[in-house]
């Protein structure tokens, strides 16, 4: 497999505090992986390198072997983040969401043609939302709405997809749904970064796991990120008795 996030000697500080510090991962097509730690551990400041939208102190990125930004312009890399703003009052339907994923490829009218509408259908039966299509987005669970944030990056056609606690007070059913989808995606040659702190659904989740610190303190296999030893040092427990 190729890899199609490279992270170099990452090193991102705001003012005083360093969230990332001399970090290296690297992300393989055709898989997925789990990025494990506790609040603060820097996930999120990855996720934010990965994507261009932090400029590291030291370090480079690299997607597809080229800069976060032209990834980006080329719709390669799509993004769904722990929570999303949603006006429950803004008539924005279930199906305008999912759309929003084709928007950098339909110019400047912003008029869905054939092959938009059939993405944006294909990406809904997937997610198990073709009926809740016409619904207002803030009137669905917590569950269906990350649902419908999924598709819209499947909608993207994105090879590449990260994913910030996709389980986070979703219900059992939307979990499931989650898990499969990601697992097709990576079948089909997608790269997959999910940060996530549902360790249980890991082994048939993740092909690999990242514990990350500040700096990553393991990538391997799942079985062995989970090892008692293994997240006691993630979690910052190994030095209690």
């Amino acid at each position: 497999m190729s890899a199609a996030i490279e992270v170099s000697g990452v090193t991102v500080r705001y003012r005083d505090v360093v969230a990332l510090e001399d970090t290296g991962v690297v992300v393989e097509a055709g898989r997925v992986t789990a990025l494990i730690g506790m609040n603060g551990s820097g996930k999120s400041t990855l996720f934010k390198a990965i994507l261009g939208l932090v400029r590291p102190d030291s370090g480079a990125v690299r997607i597809e072997g080229g800069s976060p930004a032209a990834a980006r312009r080329r719709g390669a890399i799509g993004y769904v983040p722990q929570s999303e703003d949603v006006d429950a009052s803004f008539p924005v339907s279930v199906r305008d969401v999912v759309m929003m994923g084709r928007y950098g490829g339909l110019g400047i009218t912003r008029r869905p043609r054939a092959a938009d509408e059939a993405a944006v259908d294909d990406a809904l039966r997937r997610v198990e939302l073709t009926e809740l299509a016409g619904r207002q987005i803030g009137e669905l669970s917590g569950g269906q709405r990350k649902r419908a944030f999924v598709a819209r990056g499947i909608a993207q056609g994105a090879r590449i997809l990260l994913l910030d606690e996709p389980f986070a007070g979703v219900d059992k059913r939307s979990e499931a749904t989650i898990v499969r989808l990601l697992r097709e995606l990576a079948a089909s040659g997608c790269a997959v970064l999910v940060s996530t702190h549902d360790l249980h659904a890991l082994p048939r989740l993740a092909d690999d796991a990242v514990l990350l610190l500040r700096r990553p303190l393991f990538h391997g296999s799942v079985e062995e990120a989970l090892r008692p030893d293994n997240l006691a040092r993630a979690f910052g427990l190994d030095g209690l008795a």
